[in-house]
C-alpha cells in the first residue's frame, strides 16, 4: 500500500505513483489513514476512555449511511465495522464509478424523503446502526431554503422515526453553525444560547433537540457531535462556509495563488477528516452509560486564512493569497472561533491527533501526487 503517515506518528512518506493501481490507493488516503486511526483507537483509546464495559455490541453492527457519497460518508465506510448501506438523495450527480468505489458494499440511490423505501432497507438489511449525513450545508442552504427545509428537517424526521421504531443506534452530526451571534465565540461551551443565523444551523439545532427528546421520551440511542469545518482531500467541498480551507490547497498546487471569500482574520474551528472519522466511531462504540450528554462539541484545531496561508508558504514560498469577502463572511462572523470540548475529552477520551502543520503537509503531499498523476494520464 502506498500511503503517507502523520508527522510524529511515523517517518514514512509517500512516493509518486508508478501505476494506476498505486494511484487508486492514493485516492483512498483518508480512508487508509482512517483505518489506522480506528486500529489505534481499538488498541488504546477505546480501553482508556470506555474501560472494560466499552464494547456493548458483541456482533458487528449493520450500518446504513445516508448521504453515503458525501465527504463524511465516503470516508466513514471503510473504518466502520459491519455492512454499509449508503444512501444518496441526488443520484444524477454521481456516476457508476462512484458506486463501484464501495468495493462490495451495496449502494442504493434513494430519496431521504421516501420513508417507505428507507423502512424497507432497514428491515430487509437488518440495519442496527445509522449515520445520518444527508443535508444541505450552510452556503448552499441559504441559496435554496425550501429544499434545505425538506432535506434537513423532513429527512431528519424520517430517520428519527425509523430509528425509534427499529431500535437503531443513531448518529447525526451537528455543526459550529448551530451557534449564532449571541453565543460566546472563544471558547463556545457545550451548553449555551443557540440562535443560528442560517437555515442549516436552525435545522441542526432542531436535530439536536429532537434527538435529545427522542432519547428521553422513547429511549432512542441518539449520539451527536458538533463538528468543526472538516478538511479532506479526496472529495469535493460540499458548499459549506469553511470550504475555503479545502479550496486553498487545490489552488496552491494548481496556481500558487488563492482568492479567499473570508477576511484574513476570520478564525474558525477545523478538523482533519481522519480525526473526525475516528471521533464519530469512538462516540458510537462507547458504552452509553459513559455518555453524560447526547450532544458534544468537538474541537481539534483553529486558524485564520492568514495563518493557514503562512503555513502553506513553509512549503511553497511563492504562494499568494488575496481576500474578497462575500456573503459567507456574514455567516462566519456568527460562528465559534474555538469550541470547548472538555466534556468530550473527559467523558469518552476524545483527543485529536492532527495539528495545523500536520494537516498542511498531508494535504499538500496528497494533492500534489493526485495532480501529478492526472497530468501524466492526460500527457499519455
Amino acid at each position: 500500500m502506498v500511503e503517507i503517515c502523520r508527522p510524529g506518528v511515523s517517518s514514512c512518506r509517500r512516493r509518486p505513483p508508478t501505476s494506476r493501481a498505486e494511484s487508486a490507493e492514493m485516492l483512498s488516503l483518508s480512508r487508509s489513514i482512517g483505518r489506522r486511526c480506528l486500529s489505534r483507537f481499538r488498541q488504546s483509546a477505546h480501553h482508556r476512555s470506555c474501560s472494560s464495559t466499552a464494547v456493548v455490541d458483541q456482533e458487528p453492527p449493520k450500518i446504513l449511511i445516508t448521504g453515503g457519497l458525501g465527504q463524511l460518508g465516503r470516508g466513514l465506510a471503510p473504518p466502520t465495522t459491519g455492512e454499509i448501506r449508503p444512501l444518496q438523495r441526488h443520484p444524477h450527480r454521481h456516476s457508476q464509478a462512484d458506486c463501484r468505489r464501495g468495493k462490495g458494499r451495496p449502494y442504493r440511490f434513494a430519496d431521504i424523503l421516501d420513508f417507505k423505501l428507507l423502512q424497507e432497507m432497514i428491515v430487509n438489511e437488518r440495519i442496527t446502526w445509522m449515520f445520518h449525513f444527508s443535508a444541505l450545508l450552510s452556503a448552499v442552504g441559504e441559496q435554496n431554503t425550501a429544499l434545505a427545509l425538506r432535506v434537513n428537517i423532513e429527512g431528519l424526521h424520517n430517520v428519527m422515526e425509523l430509528a425509534k421504531q427499529y431500535d437503531l443506534r443513531l448518529f447525526v452530526p451537528s455543526t459550529i453553525g448551530a451557534f449564532g451571534p449571541t453565543s460566546p465565540r472563544n471558547p463556545t461551551p457545550d451548553l449555551t444560547v443557540q440562535k443560528p443565523s442560517t437555515i442549516y444551523g436552525v435545522s441542526k439545532v432542531h436535530a439536536e433537540l429532537m434527538g435529545e427528546y427522542y432519547h428521553r421520551k422513547f429511549g432512542l440511542d441518539f449520539r451527536c457531535l458538533r463538528l468543526p469545518g472538516v478538511i479532506s482531500a479526496d472529495t469535493a467541498p460540499g458548499g459549506g462556509t469553511t470550504d475555503y480551507a479545502v479550496h486553498i490547497f487545490h489552488e496552491a498546487i494548481r496556481n500558487r495563488a488563492y482568492k479567499c471569500y473570508l477576511r484574513e482574520d476570520t478564525r474558525l474551528p477545523m478538523i482533519y477528516i481522519d480525526d473526525c472519522l475516528r471521533a464519530m466511531v469512538e462516540v458510537m462504540e462507547c458504552d452509553p452509560r459513559l455518555l453524560k450528554q447526547r450532544v458534544y462539541n468537538l474541537q481539534a484545531i483553529s486558524f485564520t486564512p492568514a495563518e493557514l496561508a503562512k503555513e502553506i508558504r513553509r512549503h511553497m514560498s511563492n504562494f499568494q493569497i488575496t481576500y474578497e469577502p462575500d456573503f459567507r463572511q456574514q455567516i462566519a462572523d456568527t460562528w465559534p472561533q474555538v469550541l470547548d470540548d472538555s466534556r468530550a475529552r473527559a467523558d469518552w477520551g476524545w483527543k485529536h491527533l492532527v495539528d495545523t502543520p500536520d494537516l498542511v503537509e498531508l494535504m499538500l503531499q496528497y494533492l500534489s501526487h493526485h495532480y501529478e498523476f492526472n497530468a501524466g494520464r492526460v500527457a499519455n
